[in-house]
């Protein structure tokens, strides 16, 4: 029985690497959109220009001023009067205005004591770009968070991701949405091409059930898969400077269930189309979209209108997000992922019996 599987697995694995277009879309273009989007998807902001506005240049001001000047998130630009403040904003020479009060020095004075205070240091921000405006005041405020502690009764607590970096919040969606497209079009992509050129035929009157031959497709594109998958981790690490606090174990074991619910879906999408274009367009119209939009990949999930909502939890995306999240950013243990990974599970086996069934039924 396994003598006559493993030369369909080294057919197929032969076909692939003697198809150079093929090795360069599954194990560069995920390399590559990873690196690209995650670099080019961010929150972060960097050389924020920042005016400043201080009446009374004291050596406590000084030292506030320092921490700006010496934090890479800030370019200090230039002191200024507090009539120029507008005209700063509107100008584009500064995205961000901070204004020292004249008394300063008195007033951090009373605070220490206890003493009851007006707020000495003001934000002003261009909030027409809403980004630089709502995470520029994070940054400042963290910057500065031993005066502000005391002179606006802040305390500010950033946990798992400190430094804002938004690579942590995007890189896990990345994974998802790059994993989910890639898989699904290798298989479908792989399987309709037999049926398009006719050695689907062949391939059916060899002494292997049609069940077997569909698996010995899908293994090699499972192998390349894996590859995809260790080669995502190196990056997200050490390019991207992503922690994997929750350690490797947890995340390529749910990585792994989710590569194979990705191929799965490229089975039943190979089903429903009889051309190698069409069923990268059903592929692509079909995952990307709902993956990105109802996956939590770059909008809240809490955002969604409530008609959405049960649609989110159809999305295999999210609880694959959601699981990696946990484990690289918050360094939960596989233990604490139960729930995502008891769906991912369940959506695999579901979707991996319908795709066979269907196959199945249609070569017949």
């Amino acid at each position: 029985m396994i003598s006559n599987f493993i030369p369909f697995i080294k057919k197929e694995s032969l076909h692939i690497l003697r198809d150079v277009r093929t090795m360069m879309i599954v194990l560069l273009i995920p390399v590559a959109l990873m690196i690209i989007f995650g670099f080019a998807i961010s929150t972060e902001v960097n050389n924020l220009n920042v005016a400043i506005v201080a009446p009374n240049r004291s050596e406590a001001v000084q030292e506030a001023v320092d921490k700006l000047y010496n934090n890479p998130y800030f370019t200090i630009t230039d002191y200024i009067n507090n009539g120029d403040i507008d005209k700063t904003l509107r100008s584009g020479m500064a995205d961000a205005v901070v204004v020292f009060d004249e008394d300063y020095d008195r007033l951090l004075a009373q605070r220490a004591e206890g003493i009851d205070t007006p707020p000495a240091i003001q934000f002003i921000f261009d909030a027409s770009n809403t980004n630089i405006a709502e995470t520029g005041a994070v940054y400042l405020q963290n910057v500065i968070s031993g005066d502000l502690s005391q002179q606006m009764l802040l305390n500010l607590h950033l946990l798992y991701n400190p430094q804002m970096k938004s690579a942590y919040t995007f890189v896990p969606g990345i994974m998802g949405l790059i994993f989910i497209l890639i898989c699904s079009m290798m298989t479908s992509v792989s399987i309709v091409r037999e049926k398009e050129v006719g050695t689907m035929e062949v391939l059916l009157v060899s002494p292997v059930s049609p069940i077997k031959i569909i698996f010995a497709k899908m293994i090699p594109y499972f192998i390349i898969s894996c590859i995809n998958l260790a080669t995502i981790l190196v990056i997200a690490r050490y390019m991207l400077d992503v922690p994997m606090s929750g350690g490797l174990f947890g995340i390529i074991t749910v990585s792994i269930i989710y590569l194979i619910l990705s191929l799965a879906l490229g089975l039943f999408f190979s089903t429903m189309t009889s051309t190698q274009a069409i069923a990268m367009l059903l592929t692509a119209m079909v995952l990307m979209m709902p993956n990105m939009m109802l996956s939590g990949m770059v909008f809240p999930l809490e955002n969604l209108p409530s008609v959405l909502m049960p649609l989110s939890y159809i999305t295999p995306a999210r609880w694959y997000i959601e699981a990696v999240r946990k484990m690289m950013i918050m360094g939960l243990p596989i233990t604490a992922v139960i729930k995502e990974l008891t769906i991912l599970l369940f959506m695999t086996a579901v979707i991996m019996g319908v795709s066979l069934k269907k196959f199945n039924d249609k070569l017949e």
